[in-house]
């Protein structure tokens, strides 16, 4: 199994992840700029008519492309459960225990119903206990301490938390870019 390819713009910035038959694609439109990391993959394709030949590419596990990159519209990476909890290590916010991912909760530390936005600084992970324990109050109205503060994780820190199988050379090359206390 080939995992997913780092791809970055032409100035070296991570874009996001791709799989490896973009990568092919990109590849054979000589689109690819450069090459960073240890890793490469040799793809197999088909048989030439003319030749006999059976073709290939290799692929580098981080590459650099020349192309209009979309980036995230307001500089927020998308907020999911998983990601959420992957930022604060799966630990509820709350009571500073740990759990796994699904007895976890999304909290909100302004209640939506409250005027509180569905966004990465306020949101936090809970367990179900404590979610229900502080209901629909802020933590200081429940008596509740807050043990992070909640942060948006910038393109580098969400492109970690996003994907489960990095290699090493695309994580070394992410935490470059990510904040120093992020993944310590």
């Amino acid at each position: 199994m080939i995992p997913s390819i780092l791809k970055l713009d032409a100035g070296g910035l991570p874009v996001g992840w791709i799989r490896w038959q973009s990568a092919v694609t990109l590849y054979a439109r000589k689109r690819v700029c450069w090459e960073a990391g240890a890793e490469r993959f040799r793809i197999s394709g088909g048989l030439s008519s003319v030749t006999g030949q059976r073709s290939s590419v290799e692929i580098g596990s981080i590459i650099a492309v020349a192309d209009r990159a979309r980036k995230f519209a307001a500089g927020a990476p998308m907020l999911t459960n998983r990601t959420l909890f992957q930022r604060d290590r799966n630990l509820c916010l709350y009571c500073g225990r740990q759990f796994s991912a699904s007895v976890l909760t999304r909290d909100h530390v302004i209640p939506v119903s409250r005027g509180g936005e569905n966004v990465w600084i306020n949101c936090v992970t809970a367990c179900e206990r404590c979610n229900h324990r502080k209901a629909d109050r802020t933590p200081e109205e429940a008596g509740m301490k807050l043990l992070a503060v909640p942060y948006t994780p910038n393109l580098a820190e969400y492109l970690i938390l996003s994907n489960r199988l990095i290699l090493a050379d695309q994580m070394e090359f992410l935490l470059n870019f990510a904040g120093k206390k992020a993944f310590a």
